[in-house]
């Protein structure tokens, strides 16, 4: 993974990112991580050197086709037991990587711009997608505290956002995210279905062929 191309990229987010609304308490935050993608590429780099990328299993025995790791107090993890919240890594016994200062920043200040003052993350679930990799629709529910907005940051490759509503039968809004693009959905909003669709093939130059997706949530 390289990163020295991150100087070489024109483009520049203006001081204050434009917001779009989704839906009550939901907004999309234009290009609020870009200037920081370096910072956060290297210390996902270093928490996959400690806590490596897996392919989680559901309680129903399928395979996850996102690579997935964590850091923070909390990690999020699935297997035959359900979906759950642990402090241990089940691969290594130990306590998942800490939560870098970069990822901490950049979540409590898009949580604030989008009306969530005073957010403090404690679990930070790291996805890798490959093309055609997806996210199917689901809900968040696996937190203790829902009055805690969920913060999404996403680099590398651009993918298409589902977000839907209360119901999986709610038809979700298709939301093209590119690299440094952070939605935010909390409040009336923070049980909505969401997914990503399958991920197009493509070559970002900081990622490549990759997309990286860091969701921030108050889990414990």
């Amino acid at each position: 993974m390289t990163f020295d191309l991150f100087d070489n990229l024109d483009d520049a987010t203006p001081a204050t990112p434009p917001s779009e609304p989704l839906a009550d308490g939901a907004v999309v935050l234009r290009g609020i991580a870009r200037p920081d993608a370096e910072a956060l590429l290297a210390d996902v780099h270093a928490i996959t050197i400690a806590a490596p990328w897996r392919h989680m299993i559901t309680p129903g025995g399928l395979k996850m086709s996102v690579a997935m790791t964590n850091c923070g107090h909390a990690g999020w993890v699935t297997d035959a037991g359900g979906y759950r919240y642990d402090p241990i890594d089940p691969l290594s016994g130990q306590l998942w990587p800490a939560m870098p200062a970069s990822f901490r920043h950049l979540a409590t200040t898009a949580a604030a711009q989008a009306g969530f003052a005073g957010f403090e993350p404690d679990a930070c679930l790291i996805n890798r997608y490959e093309p055609g990799t997806r996210l199917s629709l689901h809900q968040d529910r696996d937190e203790r505290d829902f009055n805690a907005p969920i913060v999404s940051v996403s680099l590398g490759l651009p993918a298409i956002f589902l977000f839907g509503g209360m119901r999986r039968a709610d038809p979700p809004q298709r939301v093209r995210l590119a690299h440094g693009d952070v939605v935010v959905w909390g409040g009336p909003s923070r049980l909505a279905f969401h997914g990503v669709a399958p991920l197009a093939d493509g070559d970002h130059p900081l990622l490549g062929r990759l997309r990286i997706n860091l969701t921030f949530r108050k889990a414990l």
